[in-house]
């Protein structure tokens, strides 16, 4: 394939102006392109293919110039080139596949903050899974629940703790004091 890169800013524009890139996306594949372009040699800007070859290099040369931003950034810059070729080398080459393509949509935020919601898509479901582990947590029967836990600190400095029943009877307390008194030395 011997495309040049610019076809890659033709190709966006295209598929943008036939709905299947929203303008936000559009316009994030085209600074990825703006990014790397930067960093191609004569070769690699003539042919789509020697980039998608070397890509590696290309990546490092970037990530050389482009100290200021993140690796991770920079790998996200480097996901959407490859996106576009991608997409460019199924739709792009032969106009008229761009007719037959659908592109794949994100669901509808429905607690977007335009529509007075507070959470993204990606924090509802989240969110479920922090309720279904707290409903989950409720059902425990915890020890706390039933008993008394009384620390005390002793002359040594040394802490006895102790967990009583809630619902103890004179018998078990007698019980208890018993123990505890076995426990002194005399």
């Amino acid at each position: 394939m011997s495309e040049n890169f610019k076809d890659l800013y033709h190709f966006i524009d295209l598929a943008r102006a036939n709905r299947k890139y929203p303008d936000n996306t559009a316009n994030n594949l085209k600074s990825a392109l703006k990014i790397f372009e930067k960093e191609l040699n004569a070769d690699e800007s003539k042919s789509i293919s020697m980039i998608e070859n070397s890509i590696e290099e290309i990546f490092r040369d970037v990530a050389i110039a482009n100290k200021n931003k993140s690796i991770l950034s920079l790998n996200t810059y480097k996901a959407r080139l490859l996106k576009v070729i991608n997409d460019y080398k199924k739709y792009g080459v032969d106009p008229t596949k761009i007719q037959k393509w659908t592109p794949k949509l994100r669901p509808a935020r429905h607690n977007a903050p335009a529509l007075g919601g507070k959470s993204t898509g990606v924090l509802i479901k989240k969110d479920k899974t922090d309720k279904e582990n707290i409903n989950i947590s409720n059902f425990i029967d915890s020890p706390v629940e039933s008993s008394h836990k009384i620390e005390i600190v002793l002359e040594s400095g040394a802490k006895a703790a102790l967990s009583i029943p809630r619902e103890l009877n004179k018998s078990d307390a007698e019980t208890i004091k018993a123990v505890i008194n076995s426990l002194t030395k005399l």
